[in-house]
């Protein structure tokens, strides 16, 4: 495969990065990644883990300033845990994933995840929808999570921080899949807009 990969609509270009690496195809601008099985980005705040998880993902380095990311994604669940995430990447324990996925009542569920040294796992709602829309904005200093069922009115799920200007991190941002229970997990993304710009209100669905 490519070591770097064009995507329509995005101003940058994708590298294939982690272990075990994934499989991705680019159809136009539909982008397709299938996990392998038991990977996932967590760090379990009780501890369990020596070194830091891994999984493959596609990542870059967006350009500087305020931006936004959209994509609609559309996982093929299996088993527990199964997602299609956006993934925003400083360290191997300051990142944040934003994922479509299925819940341990196997319901289909947007989470987030920011992890700092250990990560917290936050459940939002449980989507009546085959394909979710996931959104990540850089305001300023500040990041920020939406999730749409419909791709016009959005809700936000996460507002923070990694801290990446008192570590000067460089935080990249990227795509990705994962399977921690299962056999792997194929997750495709479409519908993918990058806008130099951030929303005006981040909290009024717009």
């Amino acid at each position: 495969m490519d070591s770097v990969i064009k995507l329509g609509g995005l101003p940058f270009s994708l590298e294939p990065v982690g272990v075990p690496p994934l499989e991705y195809d680019l159809d136009g601008e539909r982008l397709t990644l299938t996990a392998a099985a038991g990977t996932d980005l967590f760090v379990d705040p009780a501890g369990g883990g020596a070194l830091p998880p891994d999984a493959g993902r596609l990542e870059a380095v967006p350009p500087a300033g305020d931006f936004t990311l959209a994509a609609r994604v559309r996982p093929q669940f299996a088993s527990i845990y199964d997602a299609g995430a956006l993934l925003l990447f400083a360290a191997d324990r300051r990142w944040a994933k934003l994922a479509f996925e299925l819940s341990p009542q196997h319901r289909p569920t947007a989470v987030t995840v920011v992890t700092r040294g250990v990560s917290d796992d936050a459940n939002s709602f449980e989507a009546s929808v085959e394909a979710l829309w996931l959104r990540v904005t850089r305001k300023g200093l500040a990041w920020a999570f939406h999730a749409s069922e419909d791709g016009e009115w959005w809700r936000l799920l996460r507002y923070f921080s990694l801290g990446e200007q008192e570590t000067g991190e460089e935080v990249r941002v990227g795509f990705l899949a994962q399977s921690p229970t299962g056999p792997g997990c194929t997750a495709v993304f479409d519908n993918i807009v990058f806008a130099a710009e951030a929303p005006g209100d981040l909290r009024d669905g717009s």
